[in-house]
């Protein structure tokens, strides 16, 4: 209970929250119910009617402004201003007009993000691959339906799909599109929600249509053999691996690589790109680029510009003489935006629940809803053809006595009469009655009414087919499948992105293009590094470092060795030596904390040459233990710059040592104390954030030091070797201190 105060009001609770307190009153509410009650209503909107994609591939920005435009009757006629249809469609879509437009310009022809674009447009609607290449006002542009429409709109007016009030409920609109092929897989499509996200590839119109084709056939149809990988409308290869491809397609999740397409002009020694990935822009390519040439890792790069214009796509690389181009593309491929993955997250709405499905699954569930819209529109025929029937029914009930029909609506005095009359002096029901009675005086003739009964037998055997076609999957089934066929033949679609299998593709590695010479490495104790070469060190006088500063540790090795180097901060930092510029000993070489972009305050403990990864590392710690450790336990395949959580954090790392084989180690601590042991003693452990075992006993002074025992002074060596582990260790002697020879070394 809350207590009362001078300083504070007493804490009011209340059944409904949206009851404001008197007099100011604290309102005391669960977070549990205002989640409930209001950012769960706000969360399902997102999803359900804003982000995510439904069974039709759309979402209902993109249904609304289609549809309004289908009213507007853009789909046969003239383009009108882009102002206009937006302004058309706030009747249906209660956002502002900036929304409503970029909608639509990404649905448009011009702006090629989309393989089946629906929007025949006209002037400036930007590019997809550009981020710069703003699209103009809608004052500016026009826009119409483009032919493809005709396959989202037909039959809507045959109650093939439900249709419900708009936001102010002036108009209706439908909840779905008719569409008659699976346009959820042609159109691209990318949402983020709450909790959630949708991100759905492009794939061929007509390997779409073809696998659904396929799939009505037999719902065992392998998949791959006529949807092999998805499409965009970028082109552009993607890198195939039929496993990794497989797997998306059964999980629905997933990425592939993508990367440019290009062509080398000999004559002129320049590379021409011609198309990206559907992921990236020529400014993100560009920019990076030239953060490379900067850096001077792209020194076989002059320069990099856009040259695109009304032809397409196109940059132009200049390179060097004497390049090896496919090398220089593997490497730009490797290191820029050229070549870049596209996440799968196949999030589809289907009835209102969103649901993370494989291709297959989609299809199938289209399949299911295709055959319900179609089902829906027979009904519809039917149902029309039945009226017609009964109305013709009512005419032939007349032809045998058209003088007394005539006669009965003559002598009726009342016109309200006339109807129930002839129900009664024929026998027809009031509907048929209606439509007698409304027919015109010229057609009240014998031919006229012949020629209509006649009709009576067609439609009989019209709805008999129907009712045939309504009661019989497989008839449904071959009418989608003359549809799609009918869809393939008047929109061909020839596929813009090739397939590139993994096994064809060499990917560029860094080792390999770096040149390989030997190389002296010098890491001060504050994290200086310099890699000096042989003939320069022989040449060099003096060391040069910071007042405060010295040597920590010297390495001899070659310039395509890489070092793992371990920080204060449980991280592993991986250096390339070949990405460090040489230098000499008169100069303090790189500080390393800044170029690999370290935490503030973040210290280098110890550098390990990682060779081949493998061996064993010994990491000791100051509470005394040590980790046994294989260095494959620290190797990536990714070439990542940093790797967390390196090793336990439960005491301070002391020092790292690399265990080529097994030998003794010495160990010392604060107060002296020294044990010497068998590496033989340590267990090895696969988790590289173990705790390790104890060394060494320690009551009050941490370990200070930790020595190879033939690197280490001390002489007496049985006084402080042990069997087993942990122990407390012997007291050094004056003679096993080394102070002495360490004395006469600074002298």
């Amino acid at each position: 209970m809350a207590k009362k105060s001078k300083e504070t009001k007493p804490v009011k609770r209340v059944a409904d929250p949206n009851v404001m307190g008197l007099r100011g009153e604290v309102i005391d509410q669960p977070i549990t119910e205002t989640l409930e009650m209001n950012y769960m209503p706000y969360a399902m909107s997102v999803i359900v009617s804003r982000a995510i994609p439904e069974i039709d591939g759309f979402k209902p920005s993109h249904r609304k402004l289609l549809y309004c435009m289908y009213k507007m009757g853009l789909l046969n006629g003239q383009r009108t201003k882009s102002a206009n249809i937006v302004g058309q469609t706030m009747h249906y879509n209660p956002h502002g007009d900036a929304a409503i437009y970029e909608t639509m310009v990404r649905l448009t022809r011009d702006n090629e993000a989309l393989n089946a674009p629906f929007v025949d447009s006209k002037g400036n609607f930007g590019k997809v691959y550009s981020r710069d290449m703003a699209y103009a006002a809608s004052r500016y542009t026009e826009a119409k339906l483009a032919p493809v429409c005709a396959e989202l709109f037909r039959d809507i007016d045959k109650d093939t799909v439900d249709f419900v009030p708009n936001y102010d409920n002036s108009t209706t609109e439908p909840t779905l599109l008719p569409t008659t092929f699976p346009n959820v897989l042609v159109s691209a499509n990318m949402g983020i929600a709450v909790g959630m996200a949708s991100q759905v590839c492009g794939f061929n119109l007509g390997e779409v249509c073809q696998t659904a084709i396929e799939l009505l056939k037999n719902p065992e149809h392998e998949i791959l053999t006529t949807l092999p990988a998805p499409d965009f409308p970028t082109g552009g290869e993607i890198i195939y691996d039929a496993g990794q491809m497989a797997e998306i397609y059964r999980t629905g999740r997933g990425s592939f690589p993508v990367r440019a397409k290009w062509r080398y002009l000999e004559s002129e020694h320049i590379i021409e790109i011609y198309e990206i990935p559907y992921t990236t822009t020529v400014e993100a390519i560009i920019d990076k680029c030239r953060d490379l040439i900067k850096d001077g890792k792209l020194k076989e790069v002059s320069d990099m510009r856009d040259e695109t214009d009304l032809g397409g796509l196109k940059l132009a690389v200049d390179v060097k003489r004497g390049t090896d181009v496919e090398r220089l593309m593997a490497k730009l491929f490797k290191l820029t935006p050229l070549q870049d993955n596209f996440p799968c997250n196949f999030n589809i709405l289907i009835a209102g629940s969103p649901q993370v499905m494989g291709v297959g699954e989609i299809l199938t569930e289209w399949i299911a809803w295709r055959m319900e819209c179609v089902r829906r529109r027979v009904y519809f025929d039917l149902t029309k053809k039945k009226e017609k029937q009964h109305l013709l029914e009512g005419l032939r009930a007349i032809l045998l006595d058209i003088d007394r029909a005539i006669a009965i609506i003559r002598e009726t005095e009342s016109e309200a009469d006339v109807v129930p009359n002839l129900m009664i002096g024929f026998g027809i029901d009031e509907v048929q009655a209606e439509f007698v009675a409304e027919i015109k005086l010229r057609n009240i003739n014998r031919e006229y009414i012949l020629k209509r009964v006649a009709e009576t037998e067609e439609l009989a055997k019209e709805i008999a087919d129907l009712e045939e076609t309504l009661s019989s999957r497989r008839r449904i089934k071959s009418i989608i499948s003359d549809e799609l066929k009918q869809v393939i033949k008047k929109y061909p679609s020839p596929r813009r992105t090739a397939i590139v299998y993994a096994g064809e593709v060499e990917e560029f590695t860094e080792d390999a293009a770096a040149e390989d010479y030997p190389v002296h490495l010098f890491l001060s104790r504050h994290g200086y590094f310099k890699k000096i070469t042989p003939q320069s060190l022989r040449m060099s006088g003096e060391q040069k470092y910071k007042e405060d500063d010295g040597l920590g540790q010297y390495f001899e090795t070659t310039n395509r060795a890489e070092l793992l180097l371990f920080t204060d901060r449980q991280q592993v930092y991986y250096l390339r030596v070949s990405e460090i510029a040489e230098t000499k000993a008169s100069q303090l070489g790189d500080f390393l904390p800044s170029k690999l972009g370290m935490d503030e305050g973040e210290g280098i403990v110890s550098a390990i040459l990682a060779g081949d990864y493998k061996g064993t590392l010994l990491l000791f710690f100051q509470n005394g233990k040590c980790a046994r450790i294989p260095l494959e336990a620290y190797a990536t395949k990714t070439k990542r710059k940093r790797a967390v959580g390196a090793y336990s954090d439960k005491s301070p790392l002391l020092t790292v040592m690399p265990l080529p084989a097994e030998t003794e180690i010495a160990v010392t601590s604060g107060e002296g104390r020294c044990v010497v042991f068998s590496t033989a003693l340590l267990a090895p452990k696969s988790s590289r954030t173990t705790q390790g075992v104890q060394v060494m006993t320690l009551k009050k002074h941490p370990v200070t030091e930790v020595r190879l025992l033939s690197e280490s002074p001390i002489q007496n060596v049985s006084r402080y070797r042990v069997r087993s582990i942990p122990a407390t260790g012997a007291k050094l002697t004056d003679a096993d201190r080394g102070e002495r020879q360490m004395s006469l070394l600074g002298d």
